[in-house]
């Protein structure tokens, strides 16, 4: 499987524009900036009069980078419209380098949850279409064909995080899915919504959340939605990473660590309910293969750390990781060299 790498002037690019994109985030904040300390960290909240009472809006945790642009926050708000002129420019170069865009179905979707605030309040695009978005942070072209195919867009976000942030998405998603032509999906439980289907396109969104047991359907107040447990999810989503969607002037959305990504893949691969030898099955394996020999030969230092997390987490977790590792012999290969 020969990778065939992004040129440097389109990693450049794509790390510009992720930079713009964070920097239009912050631009974007109308208030007093905030820190609020809760336990161990610290979050940033615009805090603004809206009728009589006072409204923070979730900014972001507390960071060097953070509080670089919250230092700069005079000078976002004066270049926001040359800062846009550039993201459109990135945006054309990074197509004009060979990059996958997002196609329109998909970009107009997460353009306008990324609108309501989805990815600020912590939502992480999980599955095929976090896999897409790695192309860019990892410099190599994705596979065409099987692997990188999907119609669905699957969110998470940690129960705690949501009930912690004391902030909403505004629009409501429900408002942002009609608008968008999705209509909710009846679900276990009456009036809990956790899916939503594109009328049409067939497209669908789900919403899940990290279980640590029994995988029930659990609601998540920042978003605004009801999500499906699932176990192992917390391993996938734990300290995720901004991403650019290639749409319009780019799109900044929140996707798992590729390592992280990477060996869940092997996880979910052995634990499908329709069985390991599925389509689907196969779909994850591919994906964990392309990953684990782009990060063994570009970020091994990472790849081993997140393969020894799995590996200290239990011995259910190893035997659906060896399980998956059976099928996949050369991948162990590259597993084995790096512990």
């Amino acid at each position: 499987m020969g990778m065939l790498r992004l040129s440097s002037i389109a990693m450049s690019a794509y790390t510009d524009l992720v930079r713009l994109l964070n920097d239009e985030a912050v631009a974007a904040v109308v208030g007093k900036p905030t820190l609020k300390q809760r336990g161990d960290k610290a979050y940033w909240y615009a805090a603004r009069r809206v009728g009589s009472q006072m409204r923070f809006f979730y900014i972001g945790e507390d960071s060097e980078k953070i509080r670089a642009r919250i230092d700069r926050i005079e000078e976002l708000h004066a270049t926001a419209k040359e800062r846009r002129a550039t993201r459109s420019r990135l945006v054309r170069l990074l197509r004009a380098e060979g990059m996958t865009p997002t196609d329109r179905a998909t970009g107009s979707i997460l353009s306008a949850m990324a609108d309501a605030g989805t990815f600020r309040l912590g939502g992480t695009i999980v599955g095929t279409n976090a896999f897409r978005l790695y192309e860019g942070e990892l410099g190599v072209r994705l596979p065409l064909g099987g692997m990188a195919n999907t119609g669905d867009i699957d969110i998470a976000q940690f129960e705690k995080l949501s009930v912690a942030l004391e902030d909403q998405v505004d629009p409501s998603l429900a408002e942002t899915f009609s608008a968008l032509k999705f209509d909710p999906l009846p679900g276990f439980e009456p009036g809990r919504t956790w899916r939503w289907k594109q009328g049409g396109s067939g497209q669908l969104v789900e919403f899940l959340t990290p279980a640590f047991g029994q995988e029930t359907i659990r609601d998540l107040p920042a978003l605004g939605v009801s999500a499906q447990a699932l176990n192992y999810l917390n391993f996938l989503i734990a300290d995720p990473i901004h991403a650019a969607a290639v749409y319009r002037a780019g799109v900044l959305v929140q996707v798992p660590r590729p390592e992280r990504y990477a060996i869940h893949k092997l996880i979910i691969a052995n634990r499908r309910r329709d069985g390991a030898g599925s389509l689907r099955a196969s779909k994850d394996r591919e994906q964990a293969a392309f990953l684990i020999e782009a990060l063994s030969e570009d970020r091994p230092d990472e790849l081993a750390e997140a393969y020894e997390d799995a590996l200290s987490r239990g011995p259910r977790w190893r035997e659906r990781i060896a399980a998956s590792l059976k099928r996949l012999p050369e991948t162990a290969g590259r597993l084995k060299a790096l512990i």
